[in-house]
């Protein structure tokens, strides 16, 4: 499976990431678990990509395997305390982008401004924030998208199916609630490995009266 770009209205595949070591020892797990693949063309090299939901540490795990499959390399964002010595080379390698809290920038511009300075990113963010059950996702995915002026792109997680679905793909800054809809569309019916643990899609700025 070769995944599929658009540039300037045509598909092209995206460059491989990823060995193929990786890819077929993703591909033979993927096999003896039973989980399938289904990919949409990506809208670019740089975007957001929400994994949801997230009930489990198994969620990661599939999600990293997929990117195997698929020959993609994904980046995430941990505190800077992660890429000290002895370690931080590990977490670096691993795709990790340390943000330094303490900093009065603020976390979402210094990670919109990474996005902005590199010619392929592609950040995974599990928008619930933990894997118990919350009322509302956390919006920083939106706003970095936003910001960075990438578009965000939706994984979904459906055990029940034994399928990741990266499907559903726009870019923010527009109308929010339209946007919230839409991502509540796409993950409607998908069951995590603990349903009952699965966050309310909705952002706290639509909590607001």
């Amino acid at each position: 499976m070769r995944p599929q770009k658009l540039v300037n209205g045509d598909l092209v595949e995206m460059r491989p990431r990823i060995n193929l070591i990786a890819h077929w020892f993703g591909r033979i797990i993927l096999q003896l678990t039973g989980w399938t693949i289904k990919c949409a063309p990506f809208p670019g090299d740089k975007f957001v990509l929400v994994g949801a939901p997230h009930t489990s540490n198994f969620d990661f795990i599939f999600l990293l395997i997929t990117s195997w499959v698929l020959r993609l390399k994904l980046y995430w964002v941990g505190k800077h305390t992660l890429f000290r010595p002895p370690i931080g080379w590990f977490s670096r390698r691993l795709g990790g982008i340390p943000v330094d809290r303490r900093a009065s920038y603020g976390a979402v511009d210094q990670i919109a401004d990474r996005i902005r300075e590199a010619g392929e990113i592609i950040l995974v963010i599990a928008p619930a924030g933990t894997r118990k059950h919350t009322d509302h996702w956390k919006s920083g995915f939106y706003w970095i998208a936003s910001k960075a002026q990438v578009p965000v792109v939706c994984a979904a997680l459906d055990y029940d199916k034994k399928l990741v679905d990266v499907g559903l793909n726009f870019r923010p800054g527009g109308d929010l609630s339209a946007d919230m809809e839409a991502i509540r569309t796409f993950y409607q019916g998908v069951k995590g490995r603990f349903p009952h643990k699965q966050a309310t899609i909705r952002l706290r700025e639509e909590l607001s009266p």
